[in-house]
């Protein structure tokens, strides 16, 4: 048995999985992921099998596999924190979110995007912090909350700090209400 764990190898796992992900075979990348997870697990690095499993569960996604991705990210959340990884814990709420939304599991998933906006906020990641807010603001408007909605909108835009043309167009369009109503 110990042979088995000293021939797995999961950097070279997690690089096949990478390579997969970038071909659109989402499956055959979970599959590598959940290797190379069980490879760091071995070898005692909760830290990489986090990772890979956040991978399996984002790579699942891609492949419309939501339940076997909220499984993959099970225990993931509490890994990062752990670790005092805010980061890491703040894209896997946002994965875990994603699931839960593809699941119809929308309240639950509203609360990891806003988890994961917050940290991300806390972060100064306003590479990640737009995506999340986008999710979040589409899930409001989802299930009703429109002026909600557009407030994690102008909140995601407003944070990046060097908007591409896109994103500048998309701040003057959501500033436009505020400005009919005389705020």
């Amino acid at each position: 048995m110990e042979d088995l764990l000293d021939a797995i190898n999961p950097q070279q796992l997690e690089t096949e999985g990478s390579a997969a992900y970038q071909q659109e075979q989402f499956l055959e990348a979970a599959n590598s992921f959940e290797a190379a997870q069980a490879g760091y697990k071995s070898k005692g690095d909760d830290l990489k099998a986090a990772e890979m499993a956040n991978n399996r569960c984002v790579a699942l996604l891609q492949a419309g596999e939501p339940q076997a991705a909220l499984e993959s990210a099970e225990g993931t959340i509490e890994v990062f924190r752990d670790l005092e990884d805010d980061r890491r814990r703040a894209m896997a709420l946002g994965n875990r979110a994603a699931a839960l939304e593809d699941l119809g599991r929308l309240e639950e998933a509203i609360g990891d995007y806003q988890a994961s906006a917050d940290l991300l906020k806390k972060l100064g990641a306003d590479d990640l912090l737009l995506n999340v807010m986008k999710s979040l603001s589409g899930l409001q408007l989802k299930t009703g909350r429109s002026l909600e909605a557009l407030a994690t909108m102008q909140a995601g835009v407003e944070g990046v700090e060097k908007p591409n043309l896109k994103q500048r167009f998309l701040k003057r369009v959501l500033s436009l209400p505020g400005r009919l109503v005389g705020l």
